[in-house]
Formats: structure tokens, sequence, C-alpha cells
């Protein structure tokens, strides 16, 4: 029997995967139909990005000889028929590994070497360059290679004191957490730096990645992992021993890089099978893991049932030997069966907001669009109507309003150009306090505010005034952005007034989780720059590598900011060329209409029921994409797993107010522009 969080994870991905089909053919039906532009192109493409690529992480945390690696391949590995990762005495994970599944690359273990720490480049800009990445082949076919392979991974060398202070794997400061030292007065420190396998399993597949942090020294050693990969995950699980407990180690581990994200923290006590004493009744034994298990959730501040009791030892064996009553003795079920009830939902809701919210602008736009041809259509339908039983003098006066209106209508360019200049002015101001250039700036003015105290010990202070700049920075261009949006909106309601223009401003970018984002940086870098970060900040490359982490992950925030601001300006600003060319179509269409009229009477019946057969297929492409759009917004919302107090999704709520007025019927005639009705007075 499968375990609950895999088949769980399996049907998330099979509804991402139904939500990405139906997606296609919305996206390929207003391909052909000439429908999308920027703005809905956007949409189109940023609602395909999100389905395909949401990854749910999970970090599994612990101290060495917790059992970690073993719990790993319980979970994920069993199907091998054997023990993948190094999990044996002797034998353990001693960098962080990240266990994931990219199609568009084969089968591989990449290694990044430690003495990449002496260049001071962050791990997000060390993914960038193939070359510092030793990478290694798995035989996925093979469990027996494909374990070998993976011992790397266990690799370890020796290097001076020195060496082992500068890569941050000896502190004089704490001698009781330090490595052993050899004869030779040499300091045994892992191999590689990060690992990365990239691994076919059919979680991995749907989008899970697995982060093996093994132990304190590797967590301290690397911010990134503390500021950067911890945070970002989904859920952590904290392995600790069942037959230890909560030791001094892992305290320090909670309480400086977990314990304040407790919501989204489990927590494993592993190996009670090492509790069973054949001197004690069974009831005597459970009564001993019960009472570990209340003593980890009240050193820990968790509640009891986040505390998971297991052996992943026992797990191991009876997947691989398919014995479900051992399965269940070794409760590794309840703890699979937490994470899939917790996870899976939250991420559902997530992609249900997304795509209900994303529809409904395509659509909405897509609405606008035919609605403005099908309000073109009916004045040139009211103005030929008015032509029936004209004589030729009639069609001459037709022809000249027309070239008036398309004269009168062409002023309009002087507004559109003083708007355009006015509006990309303020877009670059915007800009720039965004800019990569300006985010670096500011950590430099944070650098010298801590070189100017004793040893770095202002840095905390330092920091704090970064974000009170940065926070100042991201409301700044918020509030610019609001500013360039009424500007949008006074300009859009005079073109709409005085020459007929259907302007619209969509739905302004959604800045909130960068904010949380932000946010949640700067929480954990004031965690995080104690006393101790104090001192190993004195260190130029150990302050050269903090500093370009920092620039890294601010960076990516700001950038994504100012990506999202840009592109809604430009897609605000594109409607405005199309509709520009739209009228300026029409008005030919409408002087050539005229013009076969006045040489030939039959041409105006003959065009008539082309404007009317033209009208038909609006009105069936508007209610096909309402088809299509309804349709995906349906899937989304079908058997949700998050539902409110009322039993309706909150995405549904949101479903309430989608209203599109697909009745636009030619009565929509009375609509027609002013210029139509006046001809035929």
């Amino acid at each position: 029997m499968a375990p609950s969080f895999a088949i769980g994870l399996d049907a998330l991905g099979g509804w991402r995967a139904a939500l990405v089909r139906r997606l296609d053919d919305l996206a390929r039906y207003l391909e052909e139909q000439d429908l999308v532009d920027g703005l809905s192109g956007g949409h189109l493409a940023s609602l395909r990005e999100r389905l395909g690529n949401e990854k749910l992480v999970v970090a599994f945390v612990a101290e060495f000889s917790r059992g970690k690696s073993e719990l790993i391949n319980a979970i994920f590995f069993a199907d091998t028929g054997r023990r993948i990762l190094p999990a044996t005495p002797g034998r353990t994970t001693m960098s962080p590994v990240e266990l994931g599944w990219n199609a568009g690359e084969p089968a591989e273990l990449s290694l990044l070497p430690i003495e990449t720490r002496f260049e001071g480049l962050s791990l997000a800009e060390l993914r960038a360059q193939p070359r510092a990445w030793r990478r290694l082949p798995l035989a996925v076919d093979d469990p027996d290679q494909l374990a070998q392979s993976l011992l790397e991974v266990t690799r370890t060398e020796w290097v001076s004191q020195d060496q082992a202070r500068q890569l941050g794997f000896w502190d004089d400061a704490t001698p009781e957490d330090n490595p052993p030292v050899n004869d030779d007065g040499r300091v045994e420190v892992p191999a590689w730096r990060h690992a990365l396998i990239n691994y076919p399993h059919p979680l991995l597949k749907q989008g899970l990645v697995v982060l093996d942090t093994p132990g304190l020294n590797a967590i301290g050693a690397e911010p990134e992992l503390t500021l950067s990969l911890l945070p970002s995950a989904h859920a952590t699980v904290f392995i600790l021993g069942a037959d230890t407990g909560v030791t001094r180690s892992d305290m320090e581990i909670w309480r400086d890089h977990l314990g304040s994200h407790a919501p989204t923290r489990f927590v494993v006590l592993n190996k009670i099978d090492a509790l069973d004493d054949p001197l004690a009744t069974a009831e005597e034994v459970r009564a001993q893991i019960a009472s570990q298990q209340s003593e980890t959730a009240r050193m820990l501040d968790m509640k009891v049932e986040r505390v998971f009791p297991l052996s992943a030892r026992q797990a191991l064996a009876a997947r691989i030997a398919r014995d479900e009553t051992a399965l269940r003795a070794s409760r590794l079920p309840e703890l699979e069966a937490a994470l899939g009830a917790e996870l899976l939902p939250q991420r559902r809701t997530v992609l249900e907001q997304v795509v209900v919210e994303g529809t409904q602008q395509v659509e909405s736009h897509v609405a606008r669009q035919l609605g403005d041809t099908r309000r073109q259509v009916a004045e040139q339908t009211l103005e030929l109507r008015g032509l029936r039983g004209r004589n030729s003098a009639k069609v001459r006066l037709m022809l000249q309003r027309v070239d008036a209106e398309a004269g009168d209508f062409e002023q309009c360019t002087t507004l559109l150009q003083a708007m355009r200049a006015v509006h990309a002015r303020m877009l670059k101001d915007l800009l720039v306090d965004l800019s990569a250039d300006r985010i670096r700036a500011e950590i430099g003015e944070m650098q010298k505010a801590m070189g100017a105290t004793l040893l770095n010990l202002g840095a905390k202070k330092a920091f704090v005034a970064l974000c009170e700049r940065l926070d100042g920075l991201l409301e700044s261009a918020l509030q610019r952005n609001a500013e360039i949006r009424d500007m949008l909106a006074g300009s859009f309601a005079r073109l709409n007034a005085e020459f007929g223009f259907s302007l619209a401003l969509g739905k302004a970018p959604e800045m909130n989780r960068y904010v949380q984002e932000l946010k949640l940086i700067e929480n954990n870098y004031v965690q995080y720059l104690g006393l101790t970060l104090a001192m190993r900040l004195s260190q130029p490359t150990f302050m050269e590598q903090f500093r370009r982490m920092l620039v890294s992950k601010l960076r990516v925030v700001f950038e994504n900011v100012s990506s999202e601001i840009e592109m809604w300006n430009k897609s605000t600003s594109a409607q405005v060329d199309a509709q520009l060319r739209e009228r300026r179509r029409n008005f030919k269409r409408r002087r050539d209409t005229l013009e076969r009229v006045q040489t030939a009477g039959h041409e105006l019946e003959t065009r008539l029921a082309e404007l009317e057969a033209q009208d038909e297929r609006l009105q069936r492409t508007l209610a096909r994409v309402h088809e299509l759009a309804e349709d995906l917004r349906e899937h989304a919302l079908s058997a949700s797993t998050a539902s409110d107090a009322a039993g309706e999704p909150p995405a549904a709520r949101e479903l309430s107010r989608i209203s599109l007025d697909l009745d636009i019927d030619l009565p929509l005639l009375q609509e027609a522009a002013p210029a139509a009705r006046r001809a035929l007075a």
C-alpha cells in the first residue's frame, strides 16, 4: 500500500497537469483568433510557468547520526530494493544535498567543491556556473551502482586548521564544537560544499524537492542554508534520536535556525526500535516512547501531535519486504499522512487562487477586446443601414463625415504623445530605486557602518538600518506605481470620452508576497546576526561571501518587483497602441465600404450581411473563450481540499464575483458611437 503522502502528491501532480492542458487549450484558441497581446500573453505565460514549475520543498535537518538519511531512504528510495543514500555507521552525508528532478537534464549527481567557499560566491551565483560543479552520471536502473555513486557525498578531506577556519569548520571561540584533529594536526572537513541529485523518482517528478542538511557545523558554515534554503522550504522535518532525546546541539539548531518557523515544522523522534527492551513489556515500551514524545514537545515548545516517534530503519526494511504490518509498526505512515494533510492542501489552495485570478484577468481583457470590436461593427452597421434608399449625394456626404471623423480622431496623437512622455519618465524614476546598483550601494553603506565598529559588533544595528532603507525603497516604488496608475486612469478617461477609445486599467500587480519575502529575509538575518557571526564577519573572505549572498537574495526580490511593475506598465500602455491601430483600420474599412456602395448599389446589402456575420462570429468567439476559461476554473476548484467555514473554497467565492457580459447582442447598436447616430440624422 503506497504512503498517503505519495498518493496525495501524485494526485496534486495529476491535477496540475490537467490544468496545464486546459490552459494550453485556452491559449491555443486565443492564438488562433489573434486575441493574444502583451497583457493576455503575459498572464498566460505566468500561469503556465507557475503550474509547470511549482515546487514543494521539504527540508530534513538533523545532527549527525540521527538517522536522517535512513528516513529519506525509507520515504523516497525503498522502491529500489535497497539503501541508496549512505546511512551506515561511518558513512554519513557530510554536505547539504538537494534531491529533485529536472526533466531537461540527465540523471546525475552534481558536486560543488568545498574550496569554492574561498571565492566568496554564494550558492545562487554558483548554480549559474556549470564549470564550478563536478558531475557524475547516475545509473538509475542499477541500484547497486546508484548507491555506489551516491557514496561520493560522504567524501571528506584533511586540511590545516587555518584552512578549516577559513572554510567555517573551526571556531576558536567554541573549541568543544570543533571537529577532531589527527596526529598531523589536520582537520577533517567535507569534500563538497553542496550536492544536487537529479533523480527521476515519481514524487520528485511531481515537483517535490528534498533538502538534506547535515549537522550544526554544516548549517553554521553555510549562511545561505539558514538565510535562504531553509526559510524557503514549505516544511522542515527535524530529526532527533529517540534514545538521546533533545541534546544541546539539537537545541541549538532548533533555537537558532528552526524554532521561529514552528507552524511549518515537524519533529521526528527516530530510532524508537532502540528503546525495545527484552525485559520490559510492550506497554512499558510504548509508555516510554510516549514519555519521550511529550518531553520533546515540551522542550521545543511544540504541540505533541507534531512530534512523530518512528523507526526509519524498520520502515525501510518493511517497504523493501512489502510487509504492511511491519510498516505500520514503524509508525512512518503517520508522518507521511501529516505531511500530506498539511502541505498538499496549502499548495493546492495557492494554485487555485492563481488560476482563478489569472483566468479572470485574461477573460476580462479578451472580453474588452471583443466588445470594442463589436461596438465598431455596430457603428458601421448603423451607418450602412442609414444609407438604404439614400442617393449618391448622401453617400458622398457620409464619405466626408468619415474623413472628418478620422481627422478629429488623429488629434488624439498629441494627447498620446504627452501621456507616453510622462509615463516613461515616471516609470524610469521608479525603476531606478529597484535596480541592482541601488541594492549594492545600500549594502555598501551597511558594510561601512559595520566596519566602523570593533570586530563588526555593530552588524545587527547596521543591518536593521539597511532593512529600514530597503523597506522605504519598496514602499516608495509602490507609491510611485500608484501615482502612475492614477495618471493613466485620468488619461484613459479623457481618451475614452473624447476619442471613443475603450481603454481600461487592469488589476495592479500584487506586491504583498514580495513585501513578505523581504520581511522574511530581514527576520532571518536579524536572527542570524548574533555575536558569533559578528566575529566571523571580521574575516574578509567570510564578509565577501556574506555580502554576495545578501546582494543575491535581495536582488531577486527587487528584480521580481521591478519586473512585475514594468510588465504591468508595458501591458497597460500596449492596449493604447492596439486600439489606435484598430480604430485607424476601422476608419479605412468604413471609407472603403462607402466607396464600394457609391459605385455599386448591391454592395450595401452585401456589406451589411458581412457585418452581421462578423458580429455573430465575435459572439461565438466570446462564448467559446468563456467556456474554456470556465472549464479551467471549474477544474481548479474541483474536489478542493481547502474549504472555509461555509464549506466553500476561498477561490470559489472569488469566482462568484466574476461576471462577464456575454449578451452584447446587436441591440448593442444603441451604444454605438455618437458619430454613427449623427450620421443617421
